[in-house]
């Protein structure tokens, strides 16, 4: 498996620090891997046993002692269901507790890589790294110990059949061998590409999804809604396609799997042919039992395809070069902007107006750091913007875009995202003074604003954007539109509150209109 360098370290210090999860992990499946074929082995042995006994007569039967073989029965059939489920256990949470290191790191990568990064993927996009590739590398992760499983599962099942004959056991290593070095092989270079097909076309439905179900209410309006669910359906129909080939690869590697097992128990029975009926029962179904272990790997060599792929996404993201940099002190908060030659001190405040798409709003993401910032525009006291680390200047700047967005959650939540600190009475009052008051009469803080607010409508999204902003402790206030689709007494309202800061305040403005106002 090609692994990146930032993951394979990351798997490897989480492996170091889980080493106990994943010792016990591999303690109980040698113990599993040693019960299953001693378990059918003696179930083989004792049935064949019985059987001659039942040929033997009354007297035979009655001196069949059964009372042994079936406590070994139970108690090996106890072992490998608590050692299976040991196995189990300490293996996810050796996964998951990395997983819960792995995510946050992912996140974390997203937000701070450098906006070609970062913005240029699509939510859909975002989600498809964030759940299915992390998941199939937790699956890898929790399949750490299925080599140990196979090995002891196939070596005691060698051990069991030479008691009956040492050339069936040759045999059986034979088959085993046989398959271990065509079936993983084969399942990694087949399913490969089928595998990252079927990535693919996940993270393109994702990508999809969240495009449309956000304009689910305009897509209904102008008609549009069979168009986009015929574009859905036809990214649901290339996913099923790849998961389709992907499975019929799986399926023609399993049948040669198969074909190998059945001519190796086959060539079990007949080496084991000269010994006593229980002897060649307890071969047989050993050695059946032992063709799981290539069984395991065969399916480790499948997931191991789609990994490689998941992998490759995953470093794009985790060697963003933001997580390289060197982290610099923030600029103190009484520095001087400079715009364009122009110098602007703590506490003043511009309007910059311009017809849409003149690159109004593109200035202040260049301010932000979420855009590259253009040479020789931007400069914080003498530094210039364009030579200071990605979202250097955050620290000085509130801002409420555009488009203004909510985070998912309570109404709380979404607002102290600008200042965690914030007080309930500093947050009502200013929902009472943006006339919110009564939209939130009845729950408050708790009041739940839905998926991004979209219970809310367009001005409350852009009053709440605004509240947020002021609720920052940052010295500069940016404002792209802050009351761009308002009737004019509401605007005239937020005019007022904002005057109202700026004076209590004194942070000052650098507010973006198309039009002269508000001032």
């Amino acid at each position: 498996m090609k692994r990146a360098p930032y993951l394979s370290r990351f798997l490897n210090d989480q492996a170091r620090a889980r080493q106990g999860a994943l010792t016990l992990a591999a303690i109980a499946a040698l113990g599993a891997g040693l019960a299953a074929p001693l378990l059918l082995g003696v179930s083989g042995w004792f049935l064949g046993g019985a059987a001659l006994a039942g040929l033997g007569g009354y007297a035979v039967v009655h001196a069949f002692n059964y009372l042994l073989p079936s406590a070994a029965l139970r108690g090996l059939a106890i072992l490998r269901s608590l050692t299976r489920y040991g196995e189990r256990l300490a293996s996810h949470d050796a996964a998951l507790g990395a997983l819960a290191e792995l995510r946050p790191s992912l996140f974390a990568a997203l937000a701070a890589s450098p906006p070609a990064v970062s913005l240029g993927l699509s939510s859909g996009e975002a989600s498809a790294r964030m759940i299915q590739d992390v998941n199939a590398v937790e699956t890898a992760f929790a399949r750490r110990g299925a080599p140990w499983m196979a090995g002891a599962t196939l070596l005691t099942a060698i051990a069991v059949v030479s008691l009956a004959s040492l050339s069936a056991a040759s045999a059986l290593l034979f088959g085993a061998g046989l398959q271990l070095a065509l079936a993983p092989a084969l399942a990694q270079r087949a399913v490969r590409a089928p595998a990252r097909d079927q990535l693919q076309a996940a993270a393109r439905l994702k990508a999809a999804l969240s495009a449309y179900l956000p304009a689910a209410a305009e897509l209904r309006v102008f008609s549009l809604s069979a168009e986009a669910l015929g574009a859905l359906e036809a990214q649901d129909r290339a996913l099923l396609g790849a998961g389709v080939r992907r499975q019929d690869l799986e399926a023609g590697v399993e049948a040669l799997r198969a074909l190998i097992s059945a001519a190796t128990l086959v060539a079990v029975a007949r080496l084991a042919a000269h010994a006593a009926l229980p002897l060649e029962a307890l071969a047989l179904l050993a050695a059946a039992a032992g063709l799981e272990g290539p069984a395991l790997i065969l399916i480790a060599g499948s997931e191991r395809a789609a990994l490689d792929g998941a992998v490759d996404r995953l470093e794009k993201v985790l060697e963003a070069p933001a997580l390289t940099q060197q982290t610099e002190p923030p600029p103190p908060p009484d520095a001087p902007l400079r715009l364009d030659g122009r110098t602007l001190y703590p506490g003043e405040r511009v309007i910059i107006t311009g017809p849409s798409g003149s690159g109004k709003s593109t200035l202040l993401e260049m301010w932000l750091g979420l855009r590259e910032a253009t040479p020789g525009r931007l400069r914080i006291g003498e530094r210039p913007l364009e030579t200071a680390p990605t979202g250097w200047a955050r620290p000085l700047f509130a801002w409420r875009p555009q488009d203004a967005r909510l985070t998912t959650g309570s109404l709380g939540q979404a607002m102290r995202l600008s200042n965690p600190e914030a007080k309930d009475s500093e947050i009502h009052n200013l929902i009472a003074a943006l006339g919110l008051e009564q939209r939130f009469a009845g729950s408050g803080l708790d009041a739940w604003i839905g998926d991004g607010g979209e219970i809310l409508s367009g001005g409350e999204r852009g009053r709440l954007a605004l509240l947020r902003a002021l609720l920052s402790p940052a010295p500069w206030l940016l404002l792209d539109e802050p009351t761009e689709g308002l009737d004019s007494d509401t605007e005239a309202q937020v005019v007022r509150v904002l005057e109202r800061h700026l004076g209590e305040t004194g942070r000052g403005l650098i507010l973006i209109s198309h039009r002269l106002g508000p001032r």
